[in-house]
């Protein structure tokens, strides 16, 4: 079992590379946004970004640093089936899916001003915001010494590939599928 962990700024072409691995190689797609909605609704709390911080870090602290990423995990174990895990967001998960077979982490990254205009694009309820707040709120996840909290600068720090995506969704997927060659 092959397992992509996916990592990057918001709105940074993320989905896109999620989307090509599900529906052009078979990969069975599991996504710490998702768990963290359905935890958010059974809380009570409002579907927003700050939610999404909010219970992450209440769980990672509860629970570790890789928390959701290992739960994420277990259900992809089941199938056996080449997974990808999207929104890795501590080192502390990178560390622990390391250890759990063929892994690699892919980052991806673009300019603030076309990542921001991606997420007005996609409209999703968390991405409702200003371009002020939408850069505060990744400078927020862009380091911390806490090991339960995000820490994006590490991660693509540690990433095994890196995509630079100021290009076309072409131009990102020629670039993924150059890497898939050289590790499937």
């Amino acid at each position: 079992m092959l397992i992509i962990g996916i990592t990057g700024t918001l709105g940074a072409g993320k989905g896109t590379i999620v989307d090509h691995l599900v529906k052009k190689k078979g990969f069975q797609h599991y996504s710490v946004r998702g768990y963290l909605l359905e935890e958010i609704r059974k809380r009570g709390l409002p579907e927003n970004r700050d939610s999404m911080v909010i219970v992450a870090n209440d769980l990672r602290k509860q629970n570790s640093p890789s928390f959701i990423t290992d739960q994420l995990y277990l259900q992809a174990k089941k199938t056996g089936k080449n997974a990808v895990i999207e929104s890795i967001r501590t080192p502390g998960e990178i560390a622990s899916l390391r250890t759990k077979g063929k892994f690699y982490l892919f980052a991806v990254d673009a300019d603030p001003k076309i990542r921001y205009s991606r997420i007005k694009q996609r409209a999703s309820e968390t991405d409702k915001v200003s371009f002020e707040t939408f850069i505060k709120n990744e400078q927020r996840e862009m380091s911390s010494d806490d090991p339960n909290k995000q820490n994006l600068g590490k991660c693509i720090q540690r990433a095994d590939f890196v995509f630079k995506n100021d290009m076309t969704i072409e131009e990102l997927i020629f670039q993924v599928e150059i890497v898939l060659k050289g590790i499937e």
